[in-house]
């Protein structure tokens, strides 16, 4: 059940309306404590800055073909039972509504019929925005909530749209190995995954994903389940980027080492690891290049002789949950010639959002500057390593960070676009145009930022007084 668009705060951001879901249904035990809370919360924030949007299913079975109402009814007369009356019922449905179940919906749950909006199968995910403008959400949102945004959505939905028939017309594709330990449930990268769509999209490519749980890589699969084992390796071998997320624990990590390893000796294969990734990637570097056969990091084995990846300072290994590094933080470049600084556009920092314990030892980290791996990105004192890039190598590339909670659909993430370029054969290309796509990439009424950042900006959207 999404039931509430209200205001929260988070990372200090103060959006103007955020929706939050529930699982089951109005009726479960489970979800009656955010009812009430929800139905308590409208009268303090008050009418105007409050809309209640209740999603409900309209089954159509395949024996008749009718379209059902009754689900929608019973839900929306519960929650009216429970104190919350919706501003707009959206039906999720596989075909358009015909306008006598419209009709009928808007009739049995007490709203207008312009208040009732469907939302039936489509194309791709980036049309239902489109969906919704179409039926009139916009506008009801600016009159139900006396928003002050003029027209300025749709400029914005121009380039939506053209982004959502670009997905639809991809004929190029670009295939990427994800190596992990929780490959059978695609949800738990699903952030990640969105952050490589974009990424795709935005160079005019459909993006291929092969999945490879990490442990498969390792000899020991070889020895009990050989075909496995070169299965996994055949979908590494013909990819065209490497990407190693984040993650915790030991199991699986030497898989990850080994396809680190061998990205970076192909030489020209692409690769990205992001927070653990990154770790390994050290850890990998350090064992094939510097000779130190077990570097690790202490988090698996705590009694290493070379420690290159160890908690920080001030963690207090007695109060584990309150002691991560969380959050958004500034990361300062220290290159000039760093291929992640071009892909953020040549910025003194970035502000990327963190969550991890562990981090690559300072102690050791001009012993790997020696050598070519060379840390462009630190912390603002200069002491915890964030960005790591491989010398003469195409895109060999770590991040501590977590860069894909701020992907956007027009605004990829750049080290995630920078592992789709390179993985095209087009980073060199893209770099030397100054990190400027090709006009055929590039969306229309825009210059040099393919953000709508600015536009919402412009929105001057009034802030919400929670006293």
């Amino acid at each position: 059940m999404r039931q509430a668009l209200i205001p929260v705060d988070e990372d200090g951001i103060e959006p103007e309306v955020c929706v939050i879901e529930l699982g089951g249904t109005v009726g479960d035990i489970e979800s009656m404590p955010f009812v009430e809370a929800f139905r308590q919360f409208q009268f303090k924030a008050k009418r105007e800055n409050f809309c209640n949007i209740h999603v409900s299913l309209v089954p159509q079975p395949s024996s008749t073909g009718e379209q059902k109402t009754k689900p929608t009814q019973n839900s929306v007369r519960e929650l009216r039972g429970l104190g919350l009356s919706p501003d707009l019922v959206v039906c999720r449905c596989t075909t358009p509504l015909d306008t006598s179940v419209k009709e009928k919906i808007s009739m049995f749950c007490h709203v207008e019929p312009q208040q009732v909006i469907c939302v039936h199968d489509v194309s791709s995910i980036y049309r239902v925005p489109l969906l919704l403008e179409e039926q009139g959400v916009v506008d009801y949102f600016r009159q139900r909530l006396d928003l002050p945004i003029g027209r300025q959505p749709r400029r914005m939905l121009m380039k939506w749209k053209e982004m959502a028939d670009r997905y639809d017309r991809l004929l190029e594709s670009c295939s990427i190995a994800l190596v992990g330990k929780y490959t059978k449930f695609s949800d738990s990268y699903a952030s990640v995954i969105k952050a490589l769509e974009h990424s795709a999209l935005a160079i005019n490519h459909r993006l291929e994903i092969k999945y490879i749980d990490s442990a498969d890589l390792e000899p020991n699969t070889l020895q009990e389940e050989p075909v496995r084992y070169h299965e996994a390796w055949q979908k590494l071998c013909s990819s065209d980027g490497v990407l190693v997320p984040g993650g915790f624990g030991v199991r699986g990590t030497e898989g990850k080492i080994q396809a680190i390893s061998w990205a970076r000796k192909q030489k020209k294969k692409p690769f990205l690891g992001v927070c653990l990734g990154m770790q390994l990637a050290v850890i990998e570097f350090s064992r094939e290049v510097l000779g130190w056969k077990d570097a690790n990091s202490t988090e698996f084995n705590p009694k290493t002789s070379h420690p290159v990846l160890t908690l920080f300072s001030e963690h207090n290994p007695g109060q584990m949950g309150g002691t991560m590094r969380l959050g958004k933080r500034r990361t300062i470049f220290h290159s000039q010639n760093s291929v992640l600084r071009k892909l953020y556009g040549g910025q003194e920092y970035v502000e990327e959002r963190h969550r991890h314990r562990y981090e690559v030892n300072p102690e050791l980290r001009h012993d790997m500057e020696a050598r070519g791996l060379t840390f462009v990105g630190q912390d603002t004192e200069g002491e915890r390593m964030e960005m790591v890039e491989l010398e003469d190598h195409p895109y060999f590339v770590g991040i501590q960070y977590h860069p894909e909670f701020t992907s956007r659909p027009i605004k990829p993430s750049p080290p995630y676009f920078g592992l789709l370029l390179a993985s095209a054969g087009r980073l060199a290309q893209y770099i030397e145009r100054g990190c400027r796509l090709s006009p055929r990439d590039t969306y229309s009424d825009r210059s040099d930022n393919s953000s709508p950042d600015t536009e919402i900006a412009e929105l001057k959207l009034p802030v919400i007084n929670h006293d």
